[in-house]
């Protein structure tokens, strides 16, 4: 059947012929190397398939090594940006340890510059209402804290404790609306009472309208309470004018940021009330 077809095909036939006769010429032929020339051109076409094979598979190579290379670049940066955000959260922590050791030793430095028996404490707690300004501190009765006893920190006033079971206690703060305290003008010695304004704000009232008041002066406790001790720092003059009666209207900056407060010293030993002092006059 195919010898039928091949007849009816003379040109192949012909064509077959050609290439088996030059087949055997190149078989018989040498090159200019000495070897024949059909087995120089068998070998460079092989050559040139194990050329093409060999650039394939290399690049297929390639193309996986950079897979997995992008792989554990990518892994390699995963656990650099963990290790990064643990740095992190330890520089916080270590910032934090500072912070609280910094606290700490101006509670001590107040301590020793005040001369007073006082018991640290951390507040673990606060009111909700803006009214009415309470926090709990972590002592009680067991540490020897009861009602009635001021509570400071380095800034200055913080409040009196209202409330103490054994393991804890509830501090009124200066700033409370039903909160109250001797207090003085430092610089020119006059007297009056300070109140709780129930936000971060204080005033000073019966202070003679005839009193040397200015803002910017610095009122301490006077110690005539019997809570607190003399000579504190409660806050600074904010505004001052001459009320409608015979006494200032005076509006006092607290000296404690109250919303940063986390220590405070309880004073176990409350101080006799103080004498009142002789009010200068203008």
């Amino acid at each position: 059947m195919v010898l039928a077809d091949l007849k009816h095909r003379p040109g192949i036939l012909l064509a077959a012929a050609v290439v088996l006769h030059v087949a055997l010429i190149s078989a018989q032929v040498n090159s200019a190397s000495g070897l024949p020339v059909l087995q120089t051109v068998t070998f460079s076409a092989f050559a040139e398939v194990q050329r093409w094979i060999t650039g394939t598979i290399t690049g297929s190579q390639e193309v996986w090594t950079g897979y997995f290379a992008l792989r554990g670049v990518h892994e390699e940066n995963t656990a650099l940006r963990r290790e990064l955000q643990t740095l992190q959260i330890r520089l916080q922590e270590e910032r934090a340890m500072a912070q609280r050791a910094e606290d700490l030793r101006q509670l001590l430095e107040l301590h020793d510059r005040a001369g007073l028996e006082t018991a640290a404490a951390e507040i673990i707690g606060g009111a909700a209402s803006p009214e009415f300004r309470t926090v709990t501190i972590d002592k009680g009765t067991t540490s020897h804290i009861h009602t009635d006893m001021a509570v400071l920190s380095p800034a200055g006033v913080v409040g009196r404790v209202i409330l103490a079971s054994n393991r804890a206690a509830k501090v009124q703060l200066i700033v409370d609306r039903n909160a109250a305290a001797g207090a003085v003008i430092e610089r020119s010695r006059a007297q009056g009472i300070v109140f709780g304004g129930g936000v971060d704000q204080l005033r000073m009232d019966y202070v003679p309208g005839t009193a040397d008041v200015k803002p910017g002066d610095l009122i301490v406790t006077s110690g005539i309470d019997g809570i607190f001790p003399k000579g504190f720092v409660i806050g600074t003059v904010e505004t001052v004018e001459h009320g409608s009666g015979t006494y200032h209207d005076i509006v006092v900056r607290p000296a404690v940021d109250f919303s940063r407060l986390e220590e405070v010293l309880v004073v176990l030993t409350p101080p006799p009330a103080a004498e009142a002092e002789v009010q200068p006059t203008r």
